[in-house]
């Protein structure tokens, strides 16, 4: 078993014995000391005491017990678990939030659970079976969220309420997309029976991607491509499924204005199309650095899709339990690097290492240093842009402040004989990408965001 399939084992038997899910301390927990870590080191890390974590443990260790008929401890919570998951007999969870129910669960590397809930009928006890898929092998173990609740409350009402088929998570690497996603699966895990999570950081062939869609769900795949569609289709349309597609960005083309599929990848339109054309029960998440052109031509009166743009962080609990000193000026330190937690990640390191830890004398050199990891990524970001965004960013790069629109459009015609058609398609792209800020003032301006400005600075 994984720490992941653990953590949402536990949190389904808490859920169903407590109607609540796990916290992010309990969480950490469970994970802890899954891993073999102490109290001492899981206090240590989330910035609360030792008896504390201890009282949680306690608590889990007595309803854990309980539930499975095991007298579970924090020393053999580990090896109880790693038996159970070689037992070829099921383990029954009695309910007591909803009547006459029992919950098996079997575990596997797709984590499959089963839901037993009786009927009485003429005094005979009779069952109707439904088998659940989790599969989010590659979904990541979420121990800390911080103050996204708004977006967080946004996902669910569109999602669970307003059954929003089709959703982009949208903006630039590091700035808690993927989190987001996790942490509302976290916390309805029991509204879908079908939850997959699949990543496009290396994508595949949509045919491949439905193969393992239908295998999740113990499906033998039909042999072309249409006809998996359908299969595909029916269990959307009969169950209610919640697939996450990551990293969606890879499946266009490099080089490219924003949004323009790579050939192989092409089919990719149709599926998502389908999903918001074709009447079904199911929820889609697309997770990207940049925006799909459906979910921008497509009608939102019409249909029932949403995008959700996500910024930057700018609270101080962010940077707690780095090691970084001088807390009262935190903030400072993560205006500078636009909130996105990657950044902040790697140059805490830097700070720790070369100022030990003294943020007031890193930001006292009043330098916006660009770490390997950043220059990496940005690298990566420059060569995937198409030429003429590649002139438009280099120009923008010049100004320290947002400049109005007509000014760089004259600034780039004239020095770059830059069409005005070039240039807007450049300009809408880049926005679609998140990496330029439109700013409304008496006029129209845009901006690079400060940290890759300061690289296309050191790039010229």
């Amino acid at each position: 078993m994984t720490v992941n399939e653990v953590v949402k084992f536990v949190d389904q038997i808490v859920f169903d014995k407590t109607g609540k899910h796990l916290d992010d301390i309990q969480t950490a927990v469970i994970a802890g000391t899954w891993e073999r870590q102490t109290y001492d080191d899981i206090a240590q890390k989330h910035n609360v005491t030792k008896n504390h974590i201890g009282d949680v443990g306690s608590e889990l260790w007595q309803l854990l017990s309980k539930a499975l008929g095991e007298d579970i401890k924090k020393n053999n919570f580990r090896s109880t678990f790693e038996r159970l998951h070689i037992t070829s007999s099921p383990i029954i969870i009695q309910n007591k939030n909803k009547q006459n129910n029992n919950h098996t669960f079997n575990f596997s590397s797709q984590a499959t659970f089963q839901y037993n809930k009786g009927e009485q009928d003429n005094n005979t006890q009779k069952y109707k079976t439904k088998t659940i898929y989790h599969d989010l092998t590659l979904a990541p173990q979420i121990i800390k969220f911080h103050n996204r609740e708004t977006e967080l409350q946004t996902l669910t009402q569109w999602i669970l309420n307003q059954n929003t088929r089709l959703t982009s998570i949208l903006g630039t690497s590091g700035i808690g997309k993927t989190t987001l996603v996790k942490r509302f699966i976290d916390l309805n895990l029991d509204k879908f029976e079908i939850i997959i999570w699949k990543s496009l950081k290396y994508p595949k062939s949509l045919n491949l991607l439905i193969d393992d869609l239908l295998q999740v769900c113990k499906q033998e795949p039909e042999k072309n491509l249409d006809d998996k569609i359908k299969q595909l289709f029916n269990i959307l349309t009969n169950n209610r499924c919640l697939i996450i597609l990551d990293d969606i960005q890879n499946i266009f083309t490099p080089g490219e204005i924003a949004g323009k599929y790579q050939p192989e990848y092409q089919d990719y339109q149709t599926l998502f199309k389908l999903v918001t054309e074709t009447q079904h029960q199911s929820n889609i998440i697309l997770i990207s650095q940049e925006q799909c052109p459906e979910m921008e031509s497509l009608d939102i009166e019409l249909y029932p899709i949403k995008s959700l743009e996500i910024s930057g962080l700018y609270h101080p609990d962010i940077l707690q339990n780095t090691g970084l000193k001088n807390q009262d000026i935190w903030l400072d330190l993560i205006k500078l690097y636009t909130g996105n937690l990657m950044f902040l990640k790697t140059i805490t390191v830097l700070i720790n290492k070369n100022y030990d830890g003294e943020v007031v004398e890193f930001l006292a050199e009043n330098t916006l240093h660009i770490t390997q990891q950043m220059q990496s990524y940005f690298q990566e970001t420059f060569n995937r842009l198409s030429p003429i965004e590649q002139q438009i960013v280099l120009q923008l790069s010049k100004f320290e402040t947002p400049i109005y629109r007509e000014e760089l459009r004259e600034t780039l015609i004239e020095t770059l004989n830059l069409s005005s058609v070039n240039f807007n398609n450049g300009l809408q792209s880049l926005q679609q990408r998140y990496l330029v800020v439109k700013i409304k003032e008496d006029k129209v301006m845009f901006s690079l965001s400060s940290v890759f400005r300061e690289y296309m600075r050191n790039l010229n």
